[in-house]
């Protein structure tokens, strides 16, 4: 009826694309507000999650199946009326106005916007809605008393209003599947900025005078990962950053590949590693990752193992990579050895597998025990992936700082 343009539903507020530039500016902005010092030292993917969750667009909800009615009378000006009452045009005539209303959960004032991004928008069919508050309101006019056409009316304008509302949704999705990439590229890239201009001046040669909040590093790669885990923005350690060189991604994959590769020969030839204990076990592991792996300084430093269970990849003195071996005795036990690893980590982004090796006949009852128990321990930030039904990957932080995240990888084999 009274067609207020601001609270317009689909049209009040212009296209929905200006509200996603909007949002994609203030998320900018705040990323290159950013500190050095925060962006040396914060993890990268909690911050990610952090703007993931502050910036993605909730869909607001209509609730069309609760709509509820009311009526009003109200002056009706002259040019209003249909062609066939006869009335004068300078006049006002007293109606009974129907008013629907549909309550809304979430944001209403996001129906506001045209739909409509990267697609042509629906067109046809009446939307006469408007947003109020809480609700959706649509007036229509009683000019003949006739119950059924107020309701063929108002039929018609929900049927298009939940046309646009799924055009608009499509949008919402395509922008918050945007974001999870954007945001991850944006945070590299502010990072990277830091990292070259310690890099430049570095390579001057001469002493340097710093802030005492500004941090040393160098670049380091880093995965595109995104765990959901909390609302709130994540703490930057104030200790200055210090570089701790890390293996790629990539590479760590490919270690924790040949772990399974093996793993898998222990369970397809139960005869010839029957019997075996953690250390022998541990060896056969070994005997496949060095000859595949050389990595370090020029001396050409390897895989190396200490201990009874453990294996380490070292770059100069610094622990890249290390995996701990154990027979499965228990949740429990299990718990433990996470626990153990993990102390023995306390480096940036360390690489870590826990290998465990099970006697028991019901694999696949460890297997569910340890998916339902692993994010119980303190230490547990994520679940990431499953690479196979037996390789699982999480997210752990080391003891005392959330910031500084372990990527780790549980393979659990069957052992005859």
């Amino acid at each position: 009826m009274y067609k207020n343009s601001a609270n317009r539903i689909f049209g009040g507020k212009g296209s929905i694309a200006e509200y996603f530039k909007s949002q994609i500016k203030n998320l900018e902005s705040e990323i290159n507000s950013t500190s050095e010092s925060y962006i040396l030292n914060v993890s990268e993917e909690q911050f990610a999650d952090y703007l993931i969750d502050k910036y993605q667009i909730e869909k607001p909800i209509v609730h069309f199946e609760n709509v509820y009615a009311d009526n009003i009378e109200k002056n009706i000006p002259a040019e209003h009326f249909p062609m066939s009452f006869y009335i004068r045009n300078d006049k006002s005539y007293p109606r009974q106005v129907i008013q629907f209303f549909a309550p809304i959960s979430g944001n209403s004032e996001l129906l506001k916007y045209v739909p409509g991004t990267n697609t042509i928008t629906l067109g046809g069919g009446k939307c006469d809605f408007e947003v109020d508050h809480d609700k959706l309101k649509l007036e229509i006019i009683d000019f003949y008393n006739i119950p059924q056409k107020i309701k063929l009316e108002y039929d018609e304008n929900v049927l298009s209003a939940k046309r646009k509302l799924e055009q608009l949704y499509q949008d919402f999705d395509e922008f918050n599947n945007y974001l999870e990439s954007w945001i991850t590229g944006e945070i590299k890239k502010r990072k990277n900025k830091f990292l070259s201009q310690n890099e430049f001046m570095n390579s001057l040669g001469v002493p340097l005078k710093k802030n005492i909040n500004t941090s040393e590093t160098f670049a380091v790669p880093r995965p595109a990962l995104r765990t959901k885990i909390k609302v709130s923005k994540p703490q930057s350690n104030s200790q200055p950053f210090r570089p701790e060189p890390t293996i790629d991604l990539e590479v760590y994959n490919q270690i924790l590949k040949l772990i399974n590769d093996v793993g898998k020969n222990f369970e397809r030839m139960p005869s010839v590693y029957k019997g075996k204990g953690e250390e022998d076990l541990r060896d056969h592991i070994l005997m496949t990752l060095d000859p595949n792996f050389e990595y370090g300084s020029a001396c050409g430093e390897t895989f190396n193992k200490t201990g009874k269970t453990d294996i380490q990849l070292r770059y100069d003195s610094s622990v890249v990579f290390i995996a701990e071996c154990k027979f499965w005795t228990g949740e429990k036990g299990f718990l433990e050895t996470i626990s153990q690893l993990i102390n023995y980590l306390t480096w940036r982004d360390t690489k870590a597998s826990v290998i465990i090796f099970v006697k028991q006949k019901d694999f696949t009852t460890i297997l569910t025990k340890v998916e339902n128990i692993t994010p119980k321990h303190p230490n547990y930030i994520g679940f990431m992936s499953k690479s196979d039904e037996n390789w699982l990957n999480y997210r752990f932080h080391i003891n005392g700082d959330k910031n500084r995240e372990i990527k780790l990888a549980i393979q659990l084999y069957h052992i005859q």
